[in-house]
């Protein structure tokens, strides 16, 4: 039966958006036609019959819905018999308990017998609340606000779990089992903690849900055809209930799942017990960890033990006294919302922009931080309710908190109207005018303008008190004048800006330049003059040349101010030119005049460093924070970056997580770099942090080759025949310079690969493949996650001729070949590189037997001449091809006589003639402590070694040196010939006596 032309009150609703609602009105009417024709052939009564009684209210309803929401739309268009439905059980006017909601869930799964036909019903159940839900949202029956609609979102993803869950555990009981009982007797199920708006109870309309899974005690599953560990049992019901919400079906999905919260995110095991989960945040808990488990909350499973386990995490989360150390990270996580925000012009984005959701959250989230360890009222999940709580405790003005809490209403409100539109989630503000205004409509607002209006109004009272409560109170320093004694201080800003703009006559322009200290003034206006007249500067487009506009006077006035500044200006100008169309960075520096600052002094002080940041613009975020700049992070640290930085990429984007390797080593070096060139840290630090950072990438390097290979082909076979675990079974060994910790800025990899697997095994998966093919794969695998170009560079170069019979050899050896090869046909030189070889990342069990191996080889007596002659000829033959031809006035720091190359010799030497009488030699693999336990040993004067480590220390500080400063490694004879005639003394004494 057609519906009458006047069915709906069009009348009602404004222009454009009463154009979407005519057609969306006959695509309805079509639908319904379709089901009508359906229902007659099934003699059944006609859905349009019970939409001609909805009351003439109900149609004005109707009508808004389908105005603004694309996503009720949809679901009507599919199932236009839900809406009289929704309309007979009162779910259009009053949102039904969670428990009649998880009643009739598992009432639908009652007779469901498969998992696709589960999937069905949870998406179905999912999309018909969620109709309910918008409807009230955008129509607001008594009762319902921007928290009813949150919190229904949220007690749905917990229905939808919990069911999902139960079916499952009851589906799979016959083949796994169920998991045996605690010590204490009590049953043991998966804990579903909901993290972020999920545990706050607070989920807006198209939200990921953020989970953590864990299981209360370790044992095994008892009643079905097999036992499993609950590990792997707790692991298959944790994937299953995620491909139950998660998996794109005929019906669509339930809930997007992310896991990446949980311990170690992707690299981790996605199932954890409470004791490993206790240990893990105990004893590498981050701060941003803190930060996610304020919101955990158990949300499906068992609840009662969920309790238990967050109970346990308490003092991880809540720190007993007030943690003042908290602010620093707080204005860390603030300087990086402002810098992401910029950095990508997300300015729209009413999340994380200024003034937006992130900030009345992390508002909230710093009190319960710095204080809710000793203000327990505070360790509550929901936002609103820690929020309510911070006037009793006299830590915001009742009148601050009068203003954010309706504030952070209204921006969540309009969050629900965006997503409303088509179900995305998103929080960036339309562009379309019809779009504008269906939001307006939505909130119940006369017009697009008067949207802004509110939210400008909005915005500005959340970031006022914002800055408040994380205001860094050095932040209004930045406009200190110009000091009396500057150079720059005789060029006013209108006067650099006259030059930039090519105001300024030639003469004039050199005269102002000379008076600000710039001693070759004629070219550094022509370096300048050419830039501006390039065809990048003249076709860029507005707001890129008005960024470029207000920065080059202040960068003029900065390279001014710099000990360099021709050299500064002729630095840092190719970094302008590689970002001109990337006008982002153009902002930031202008925005960021201590930034500028930091530029300049870096690129004044090292061509290398300006050129990496010309390669890598992203780099100069790094600039923005002065305290992390120049103080290199420590290995745990840099382990727990790189581990929170390849969390946020989706676990199947590889080109992702290539990127964001790049450009986590590439910010890293730049540390350490600006820490050398500032004198804060020691040779030895900076090689040690240099090392460091190698070392962590090749850990995450080794677990992604590892995944990416046991996924496609499963896990190897092991000597005994048992299978190999998702810790990689594998050693990378780490030989030269990064086996010395002695790594240089553009030093490459020296590798060996080892594995300790069964020689005619096979792997255990879909894929099988022999043992044999798997490790060299996986050899190869690394060698191209290291090598591969992407626009952020490659990782680093490897060579691996360091391996048993070099470029002619096996990729990949096992640790017993490996024995075997270095006893046997190994010469003497791949002994003298052995002594400068070390595990760098894999299996500590596999390390043990390495660290054996490599003792046993280097400790083994020796006949003293014969080897003395080896060493000898091997050297000659480096100093013919690599040493100086001549040159006077100069040495090669590296490979002349008395470089640092004899003295590695020499103490490779040492412990391959002497490590069978003195086995401390064998422990080390840097030249530095070799020499310190020769000292200690008496197996060489005390003079000695001094002199040996002074001069090895000051040729490789010269190294370093001439790597930032691009200069060859050279060193002048005067400053280095008392180090030379050391070593050289102690060669002839040690090597060379009858010469």
């Amino acid at each position: 039966m057609a519906l009458p032309d006047d069915f709906l009150p069009l009348d009602a609703i404004p222009e454009p958006p009463a154009a979407a609602l005519r057609h969306a009105w006959e695509r309805l009417s079509t639908a319904l036609e379709q089901a009508d024709n359906l229902a007659a052939m099934q003699q059944q009564e006609a859905p349009s019959e019970s939409w001609l009684a909805l009351s003439r209210a109900r149609r004005q309803q109707l009508a808004r819905v389908l105005a603004v929401s694309n996503l009720a739309l949809e679901t009507l268009v599919r199932h236009p018999d839900w809406l009289a439905h929704l309309d007979a059980i009162g779910e259009l006017d009053v949102t039904p308990s969670a428990a009649s909601w998880n009643e009739a869930l598992a009432e639908s799964l009652e007779d469901v017998t498969d998992e696709a036909a589960m999937h069905a019903v949870i998406r179905r159940f999912r999309q018909a609340r969620m109709l309910g839900i918008v409807w009230r949202d955008l129509n607001r029956p008594e009762g319902t606000d921007m928290w009813r609609t949150s919190g229904a979102v949220s007690a749905l993803a917990e229905a939808c779990l919990d069911a999902a869950l139960s079916w499952l555990e009851q589906h799979y009981a016959a083949r796994w089992g169920r998991p045996a009982k605690r010590a204490d007797g009590s049953e043991q199920r998966l804990v579903v903690l909901g993290m972020g708006k999920l545990g706050a109870g607070e989920l807006n309309l198209s939200s990921d849900i953020d989970l953590i899974f864990a299981f209360p005690e370790k044992g095994e599953t008892e009643g079905g055809r097999k036992p499993l560990e609950h590990q792997e049992y707790f692991t298959k019901i944790g994937q299953k209930l995620i491909a139950a919400l998660d998996a794109v079906t005929a019906d669509g999905f339930a809930f997007r799942v992310d896991m990446r919260l949980r311990p170690l995110g992707d690299g981790g095991p996605l199932v954890g017990s409470f004791a490993s989960l206790a240990g893990y945040y105990q004893d590498q808990g981050r701060e941003w960890e803190r930060y996610a488990m304020l919101k955990a909350r158990p949300v499906a499973g068992d609840r009662d033990a969920g309790d238990e386990l967050l109970a346990s995490l308490k003092p991880f989360v809540y720190r007993k006294y007030l943690d003042f150390g908290a602010i620093e990270s707080l204005r860390e996580l603030k300087s990086m919302i402002n810098r992401e925000v910029k950095r990508r012009g997300m300015e729209d984005n009413i999340k994380l922009g200024q003034g937006g959701i992130r900030e009345v959250e992390f508002v909230v989230q710093a009190f319960q931080l710095i204080r809710g360890g000793r203000d327990t009222e505070l360790q509550v999940t929901s936002l609103r309710r820690a929020l309510q709580r911070l006037p009793d405790l006299g830590l915001l003005p009742q009148e601050v908190v009068d203003e954010l809490e309706p504030d952070y209403a209204f921006l969540r409100d309009l969050e629900h109207v965006l997503q409303a539109l088509d179900d995305r989630q998103t929080q960036t503000l339309p562009v379309g005018e019809l779009e504008r205004e269906r939001v307006a409509l939505g909130l119940d607002m006369e017009d697009w303008p008067a949207v802004m209006a509110r939210l400008d109004e909005v915005r500005a009272r959340v970031r006022r008190h914002f800055d408040a409560v994380i205001a860094d109170p050095e932040e209004e320093a930045e406009s200190t004048p110009d000091q009396p004694d500057s150079r720059a201080a005789s060029v006013d800003f209108e006067e650099w800006r006259a030059l930039w703009r090519g105001e300024e006559g030639d003469e004039d322009a050199r005269d102002l330049l000379a008076s600000a200290g710039f001693g070759a003034a004629e070219a550094s206006l022509r370096r300048l003059m050419a830039l501006r007249r390039s065809r990048q500067v003249q076709t860029m487009q507005r707001i890129g040349f008005e960024r470029l506009d207000a920065l080059m006077p202040l960068l003029l006035e900065a390279a001014a101010e710099s000990d360099a500044p021709d050299t500064a200006l002729e630095r840092v100008l190719p970094l302008i030119e590689a970002v001109l169309r990337r006008t982002a960075y153009l902002a930031l520096l202008r925005e960021n005049p201590v930034a500028l600052e930091h530029l300049m002094r870096l690129c004044s002080a090292s061509p290398w460093i300006a050129e990496q940041l010309a390669r890598y613009p992203i780099l100069l975020d790094e600039l923005l924070t002065p305290d992390t700049l120049y103080t290199p992070a420590d290995k745990s640290r840099l382990a727990d970056e790189l581990r929170q930085t390849l969390a946020r990429v989706p676990e199947d984007d590889e080109e992702g997580h290539l990127e964001a390797l790049r450009v986590f080593k590439h910010a890293q070096v730049l540390h350490v770099a600006a820490s050398d060139i500032a004198g804060t840290r020691h040779l030895m630090k900076v090689s040690d942090y240099l090392t460091y950072i190698a070392e962590v990438v090749l850990e995450a390097v080794l677990t992604m080759a590892w995944k990416h290979l046991t996924r496609k082909h499963g896990f190897p076979e092991r000597r005994d025949g048992s299978r190999c675990t998702p810790e990689p079974e594998f050693l990378i060994i780490g030989y030269g310079k990064l086996g010395g910790i002695e790594l240089g800025y553009g030093s490459d990899l020296d590798l060996v690969f080892l594995h300790d697997s069964a020689g005619q095994g096979s792997t255990d998966g879909a894929r099988p493949i022999d043992n044999a093919v798997f490790f060299t794969r996986l050899g190869q695998r690394i060698i191209h996650l290291l090598t591969a170009m992407t626009p952020a560079g490659s990782l680093y170069e490897v060579d691996m001729r360091l391996r048993p019979s070099g470029n002619s050899g096996l990729l990949v050896s096992s640790i017993d070949a490996y024995a075997d090869y270095q006893r046997r046909e190994a010469w003497t030189w791949e002994h003298q590189a052995l002594v400068r070889s070390r595990v760098v990342a894999g299996h500590a069990a596999l390390s043990e037997r390495f660290a054996e191996v490599r003792g046993d080889v280097l400790g083994s007596r020796r006949d003293p001449d014969e080897l003395r002659q080896e060493v000898i000829s091997m050297r000659q033959r480096m100093r013919e091809h690599l040493g100086s031809k001549g040159e006077s006035g100069s040495f090669d720091l590296k490979h002349d006589p008395g470089g640092m190359v004899d003295i590695e010799f020499l103490c490779q030497y040492a412990v391959l003639a002497m490590g069978h009488e003195t086995p401390e030699l064998l422990t080390y693999s840097d030249n530095m402590r070799i020499l310190e336990t020769l000292e200690e040993s008496g197996r060489l004067p005390a003079d000695d070694c001094r002199r040996l480590r002074e001069a090895y220390l000051a040729c490789r500080t010269a190294s370093h040196r001439s790597a930032l400063t691009g200069d060859p490694a050279r060193g002048p004879d005067a400053d280095f010939q008392a180090h030379r005639d050391a070593v050289i003394a102690v060669w002839q004494r040690l090597l060379e006596p009858m010469t």
